[in-house]
């Protein structure tokens, strides 16, 4: 069974007071109209497959540029004459679809299971409609059922009488049905209302009057089918997806010093005992093994750190791979690239870039380290710098195990600096120092007996 998927992003999206579509305001690192597409696929999968068509207009060529990677149709809406009309532009691409679920790109967080469930509602229906109940129903269109608690209507807030306006329950906009349908209702729309629109809404109506049943289905929580029309609502959407995230972490092993101040923006997986500080923002795809500490105001992204490591407070990982036993931080920037071996040191103000430190290795403070390779035991002093860019091409330095660098030395690649040899501090290194051996390259201290210090001329 076929079920194709029809998301609505045409709209302006003015009350955002933004230049960017609605719909490609992120929500926990991600565009929400890339969320609903996410669910929407799970969805599809489900029922055995389809296709996602989304309906763009203001910014359309922007959101398709940002989201060109999604498996997903765009259709055009020139002219935004209502939820109907947008519905209307896909259907001469869903010719072949048994069923058709509509979705909106500004309501990011409708579960897969929720959206599963009103699908299958619609075996026995001609339509299912997902409604919420809410405590403050301002500006939604009420729910009207008959005695027999059916759905006969949806009324729009400005359409509605003062009875209809006390009702609770409210139509999320979401709905699924079959395709034949839809070529028979939509046409038959009108645009006699407040607005001076074409509501899909008002398809209910239509149904109900061929004679059949409206199938409800209840969102389990008022957040799933929240649409975002302001900065507020997103945030106030934002804490709760990742305060959600955050029962989850805990409940996998860790410890979050203060769950309201965690920010998860892709996938993070703990294992046990796993101690996470304030204020920590977690990217991409981040796996973190048993035992591991994270100090406060980190930001890693796409990074493994693996068990009994510690990432001291404001680190910046990305695409790095930390390993058994590792200390990181304070202050330190591993670049992509970056793997550490067990047991290996990164101190403070340290940044590493395309790099490999071996076990037991140290860059304990204020060094860059890039396009290197370290062996095992090696220790870098405070201030080195590896010289990998000629301005055009990027060098490779290695160091061997057992080397020692001596404080302010730069190393200008390519060069090797053998096992067990030391560079004297201060040095500029520019050619491979053999096993065992001492480099020094530094202009000669000369010291000027009786030299009298400037002073200060009287105006």
């Amino acid at each position: 069974m076929r079920v194709d998927i029809v998301i609505l992003a045409a709209g302006q999206g003015s009350r955002m007071k933004s230049a960017l579509p609605k719909v490609l305001h992120t929500l926990a690192g991600k565009p929400m109209l890339q969320h609903v597409i996410e669910r929407a696929q799970e969805c599809a999968n489900h029922f055995g497959g389809g296709r996602i068509h989304v309906v763009i207009g203001h910014g359309g060529e922007l959101v398709r540029e940002q989201l060109s990677d999604q498996p997903v149709s765009w259709v055009v809406q020139q002219e935004q004459n209502g939820t109907g009309h947008a519905v209307a532009q896909t259907l001469p691409n869903i010719d072949g679809a048994d069923r058709v679920l509509i979705l909106y790109g500004d309501v990011p967080l409708t579960s897969p299971d929720t959206l599963i469930e009103l699908v299958g509602a619609i075996e026995n229906h001609p339509l299912s409609l997902l409604t919420v109940k809410l405590d403050n129903p301002m500006g939604y269109g009420r729910i009207v059922r008959n005695n027999l608690d059916e759905i006969v209507a949806i009324v729009e807030q400005k359409d509605a009488t003062p009875d209809q306006l006390a009702i609770g329950e409210v139509n999320t906009g979401i709905l699924a049905t079959s395709a034949e349908k839809l070529k028979t209702w939509l046409p038959a729309l009108k645009d006699n209302n407040a607005q001076g629109e074409y509501y899909l809404t008002d398809v209910i109506a239509m149904a109900v009057a061929e004679g059949g049943s409206v199938a409800p289905c209840n969102a389990p929580v008022e957040q799933e089918v929240q649409g975002v029309n302001n900065r507020v609502q997103l945030a106030e959407l934002e804490r709760w997806f990742q305060r959600k995230n955050a029962i989850v972490l805990m409940q996998s092993g860790a410890t979050l010093r203060d769950p309201e101040r965690i920010d998860v923006r892709g996938s993070l997986t703990v294992g046990q005992d796993v101690v996470i500080d304030v204020n920590c923002v977690f990217e991409g795809e981040v796996i973190i093994e048993d035992g591991v500490v994270i100090g406060s105001n980190c930001v890693i992204s796409d990074s493994v750190i693996k068990q009994n490591s510690t990432i001291k407070a404001n680190s910046v990982l990305e695409q790095a791979i930390v390993g058994e036993g590792c200390d990181v931080g304070p202050f330190a920037r591993l670049r992509p690239g970056t793997e550490l071996c067990k047991n290996a040191k990164i101190g403070n103000f340290v940044e590493t870039k395309k790099t490999l430190v071996g076990e037991g290795s140290k860059i304990n403070h204020l060094s860059y380290v890039g396009d290197a390779e370290l062996g095992a035991g090696v220790n870098v002093g405070a201030g080195t710098i590896t010289c990998n860019y000629d301005g055009v091409n990027k060098f490779k330095t290695t160091i061997k195990s057992g080397a020692f660098i001596g404080s302010n030395t730069s190393l200008v690649a390519p060069v090797s600096i053998g096992e067990n040899a030391t560079t004297g501090a201060g040095s500029t290194v520019t050619k491979d120092v053999n096993d065992n051996e001492l480099a020094v390259a530094r202009g000669r201290q000369k010291n000027l007996n009786g030299w009298q210090r400037p002073t200060k001329k009287n105006s």
